[in-house]
């Protein structure tokens, strides 16, 4: 199910943990995100589309539906954003929103720069790269990770597009990407591993259990954005619900390139 959603809305994780047994006026649970909000909506076709009011964060596109496990964002995306940091393959740090600042771009988020499934996000989304620069569409990844890790990925990958390391996970955290132990070791994620592997695809052992990633236990996920041009113009997000959870390659370019 989809909705046209216009919402203002607060997101306070602490409280509704303590909470999460208690149904107060306006609490909404979206498969384990809890979000506090007054709402109104009505149905439409394959998105939920909403604006930020309290933030000036514009999201006018979410893949999939709550059901398939698709979250709307906290209220405090866009300052938690102008905080995080990415490093360039030469150690330089930018911040995050500068990369979609000026341009618009499609970007990747890794699972970690060893990830099977990561190595086949790249490739899925480099299949489309001329369209993209005929679009003038920057294509970017970033991966959970050091900027060794980072340079590796892309000399093995021979990636495409640009790729950033974030040591600190702090994009992740802004975007509430999911995590754990349960959206990593799934059925449809054991088939994919066997289907990559037919195709020829490798996990790299070496960097999956370097420290930065066996830190989090390899079981962070990540997700897929359009954004820019604007800080805070976000204008497609996919979040993987479990590993290998690649969204359609056409929602990606309308969002992007139409």
């Amino acid at each position: 199910m989809a909705a046209t959603l216009s919402a203002s809305l607060t997101y306070n994780s602490a409280l509704l943990q303590r909470k999460s047994s208690q149904s107060p006026r306006g609490l909404y649970n979206l498969r384990h995100r809890n979000l506090l909000f007054n709402s109104s909506f009505s149905h439409c076709s394959d998105t939920v589309k909403f604006s930020f009011q309290r933030t000036g964060v514009v999201v006018s596109a979410i893949s999939g539906s709550p059901e398939l496990g698709s979250y709307v964002e906290s209220g405090n995306t866009a300052d938690l954003l102008d905080s995080v940091k990415v490093f360039d393959l030469n150690g330089n740090g930018i911040p995050i929103s500068d990369l979609w600042k000026d341009r618009k771009a499609v970007v990747a988020f890794a699972r970690h720069f060893g990830c099977v499934f990561c190595r086949k996000r790249a490739d899925y989304l480099a299949s489309k790269k001329d369209l993209l620069d005929a679009s003038g569409v920057a294509l970017v990844l970033i991966g959970p990770g050091s900027i060794d890790q980072a340079k590796a990925f892309n000399e093995q990958t021979k990636f495409q597009g640009e790729v950033y390391a974030d040591p600190a996970h702090s994009s992740y955290e802004a975007l509430n990407f999911v995590s754990g132990f349960t959206t990593t070791f799934t059925p449809k994620a054991g088939l994919k591993i066997i289907e990559l592997y037919m195709e020829g695809y490798r996990q790299d052992w070496n960097l999956s259990f370097q420290k930065d990633t066996v830190t989090r236990g390899g079981w962070q996920q990540g997700g897929i954005i359009v954004a820019g041009p604007g800080k805070n113009n976000i204008s497609y997000i996919h979040k993987d619900k479990e590993a290998g959870d690649d969204p359609d390659i056409q929602e990606i370019l309308k969002a992007c390139c139409s």
